[in-house]
């Protein structure tokens, strides 16, 4: 019976000490229609990202540290935290300064990274992507089957195939499109707790404001 105690309490340690910072198996690069983030919450929050002009399509949401199953978050670290002028830096991408913090203190600390290796590649993963700009030329918002961004995304980046992305969706409207992608930020197969297409045939796609 005491071998059992120990081994609860030894697993309930290991728990509230988190994850190890680094040890996983892939990215996830997260892009999300800025206009649906917008219209659902950033207007409330009176984000910059949100502003009459901003002209803003698909930003980073961020690059996410994954498991073959699940995910890491809010990992320790003995790095340290971002700088003001790092935050800043990506808004150009991200949004906002606060995006790039969020990020960085759920998912960057996992990375294994420093806040500036962590930004440095999520800038790179965002910059391999062909980011379809049909969308953009939208006058207005239209509904759609989410299968045709998918399709769009898979035209703009030949070599890609249907099972390294995923589409997903909020509220009845395109939310984000999330590719797979290796430590080296090569595409790569999506495990099958990433890879769950949303089914909508009427997605509203909103136009950029």
């Amino acid at each position: 019976m005491r071998w059992l105690v120990l081994l609860v309490l030894t697993a309930t340690i290991a728990r509230a000490e988190g994850e190890t910072a680094g040890a996983f198996d892939y990215y996830v690069l997260s892009l999300s229609w800025s206009p649906t983030w917008c219209t659902l919450e950033g207007e409330r929050r009176d984000s910059p990202q949100c502003d009459d002009g901003a002209s803003r399509g698909w930003v980073l949401h961020g690059l996410w540290p994954q498991y073959e199953r699940g995910w890491p978050s809010n990992c320790p670290t003995t790095k340290p935290r971002p700088s003001r002028r790092e935050t800043r830096a990506m808004a150009d991408i991200m949004g906002s300064p606060g995006a790039a913090w969020h990020q960085w203190n759920k998912h960057g600390r996992c990375s294994g990274l420093s806040s500036a290796e962590y930004f440095a590649l999520s800038r790179r993963a965002y910059d391999t992507v062909n980011r379809p700009d049909v969308f953009g030329k939208l006058p207005d918002g239209v509904r759609l089957p989410a299968a045709v961004v998918e399709e769009a995304f898979l035209q703009a980046n030949p070599g890609w195939r249907p099972d390294m992305l995923t589409i997903t969706c909020k509220a009845g409207r395109i939310q984000e499109a999330r590719l797979c992608l290796t430590r080296d930020l090569k595409p790569r197969l999506c495990g099958d707790d990433v890879i769950e297409d949303c089914d909508l045939r009427d997605a509203l796609m909103e136009a950029i404001h």
